[in-house]
């Protein structure tokens, strides 16, 4: 497979938005873990939420691992787009551990109240990502996915997209996440609502950004490629 190929650019750039995505969900989801690990006992929520006071420590370790490993994910992003050689490793990492902390968290609501909706759907996403990755690393498939070949405008479209993504989920998250954060009548995933709508805008804002000044530049490289093609009179 060749490394400049339309379907070498397209794997590269759908491996960088799943990344994204993944790292959004993975960083919103410790977020929103912190109101029932830091204050298990609120009458809001302690009779849905089963026992979770007696592992109080636990889902604190679930909020820090959720937030640094949706961070490490974003980091991720970048050095994908980028092309640095350590990308492809790092990213491996981080969701072989996303995985192991995502299946644990599954497994712990599920002992407390027998189920662990939302956490499945962002660990099914964790793990469809990591395959899709390992199988990138198919000697035929990595002579031209290989990150490192996508220095440059291909991978800035695909960075850009990243960017969007995620500013779409953080800005709809409360939206999806509304009929497994519901209870009493109240939706506890519409949280953090200012916050958010900066997080949200200023993915929005750079992904565009990003889109549109490489849309400029290629429109400026065939400008001066015409004009330099032009005999002069």
């Amino acid at each position: 497979m060749a490394h400049d190929g339309f379907i070498a650019k397209l794997l590269r750039f759908i491996g960088v938005v799943l990344v994204a995505v993944n790292a959004g969900l993975t960083f919103l989801s410790g977020i929103g873990t912190a109101c029932v690990a830091f204050v298990p006992t609120n009458p809001s929520w302690v009779s849905f939420m089963g026992g979770i006071a007696k592992l109080q420590w636990l889902y604190i370790i679930y909020v820090l691992a959720g937030i640094a490993l949706g961070i490490a994910g974003i980091r991720n992003v970048v050095l994908l787009v980028k092309g640095k050689p350590n990308a492809y490793r790092s990213t491996l990492i981080v969701l072989i551990l996303g995985l192991i902390v995502g299946a644990t968290h599954i497994i712990t609501w599920r002992m407390l109240r027998g189920d662990s909706m939302p956490v499945d759907p962002i660990v099914y996403v964790s793990a469809l990502t990591l395959v899709i990755f390992m199988l990138f690393r198919l000697p035929g498939v990595w002579s031209g996915v290989d990150f490192a070949y996508g220095k440059g405008k291909d991978n800035q479209m695909a960075g850009g997209a990243a960017a969007i993504f995620l500013g779409a989920i953080t800005l709809t998250i409360q939206i999806m996440m509304r009929s497994t954060h519901t209870m009493g009548g109240v939706n506890f995933a519409d949280a953090f609502n200012l916050s958010m709508m900066i997080l949200s805008t200023g993915f929005l804002l750079l992904g565009f950004g990003i889109l549109v000044g490489v849309s400029l530049r290629k429109s400026g490289e065939r400008l001066s490629s015409q004009t330099e093609s032009q005999p002069f009179s």
